[in-house]
């Protein structure tokens, strides 16, 4: 399922053209977005939606949710992290998987600038394990605007999923990320030339090497383990305080389902989780209609999410917050 969710050809029909958008999140930083606006913008919600590892705001996943959120009358920023999308010229330094920074700015100017009254965040892999971490680091005061987070695939463990990733029978996966690191990085030298050392970067053949390399290093991580303990959600999960709905699979080739099972989720009343048998790795796609392309968490994230904005114009089936949230 996995590798037919990287696969199947798809079609995004009602998803108007984007306005471009850019947020400068840092003095030597700027991200892309993607976003479909409805009339008067200010009178709808948000869904910021937050891409995986290598991926960007054409991501299959991102634009398939953000067609269906759509047409549920949401405003859907289609965000792309740094350096994603082709973007390396936009930003001097590398991104990582822990870093909320950049989702929590765009939020703040979403509210500020274009007077979005109501947001809710939505990810999928790194991106997941983003909005995961930034509504724990939010904590007991998140933004009164922030209604709901969702993650598929989050990689909510980062070294259990990297620990996974280098099993042998995931040897295609890991190969592809590294060569998407690798070209990203040479991209890099084109537009910063002189500041990066990619003397190192022909040996490198797996995800934690590229890690130990480039990412540790340039952020101040002691080494590759360090990062990927401080980076993961899992350190502020037992925080979140806003309505979330986490969903993985327990065939996912490299994000291990045992985390999901911790306390740590299982006791937060704000958090719904759908831990499924099967559906890969950011997949979920089961049968087809004539009013439903099968990816099924994609729907999952609109009902739950529409469910918490209380938009006029739809009847949502999605149930309410647990008692507590």
């Amino acid at each position: 399922m996995t590798l037919y969710g990287w696969g199947n050809p798809r079609y995004f029909p009602g998803l108007p053209a984007p306005d471009i958008r850019y947020f400068d999140v840092d003095h030597d930083a700027r991200v892309l977005a993607h976003c479909h606006w409805q009339p008067k913008r200010w009178e709808r919600p948000a869904l910021l939606l937050l891409h995986g590892l290598n991926a960007s705001s054409d991501a299959h996943y991102i634009r398939g949710i953000a067609m269906k959120a759509f047409a549920r009358g949401m405003n859907v920023v289609r965000l792309n992290q740094r350096n994603c999308g082709h973007t390396e010229h936009l930003s001097a330094g590398l991104f990582h998987s822990g870093l909320t920074a950049d989702a929590r700015f765009v939020i703040d100017e979403l509210l500020a600038v274009d007077g979005i009254t109501a947001v809710a965040i939505a990810g999928y892999s790194l991106g997941g394990n983003l909005a995961l971490k930034l509504a724990g680091e939010y904590g007991d005061r998140p933004p009164a605007a922030l209604r709901a987070v969702a993650a598929v695939s989050p990689i909510l463990e980062i070294s259990r999923c990297v620990h996974a990733l280098e099993r042998p029978g995931n040897f295609v996966y890991q190969w592809n990320f590294v060569h998407d690191l690798k070209a990203r990085m040479r991209r890099k030298q084109q537009c910063w030339p002189g500041r990066y050392d990619l003397s190192r970067l022909r040996f490198i053949r797996t995800v934690r090497q590229f890690d130990e390399v480039y990412t540790a290093p340039h952020f101040g991580f002691k080494d590759a383990e360090d990062y990927y303990h401080r980076a993961s959600a899992m350190r502020v999960i037992d925080r979140v305080r806003v309505p979330a709905l986490v969903i993985s699979a327990e065939d996912d080739p490299f994000v291990p389902p045992e985390p999901f099972t911790d306390p740590r989720v299982t006791a937060n009343p704000c958090i719904t989780l759908k831990l499924c048998r099967y559906g890969g790795h950011c997949a979920f796609v089961g049968p087809r209609s004539a009013d439903d392309d099968g990816y099924w968490a994609e729907k999952e994230i609109v009902e739950f999410v529409d469910g918490r904005f209380g938009l006029p114009s739809h009847s949502s089936r999605a149930g309410k917050a647990r008692d507590g949230c």
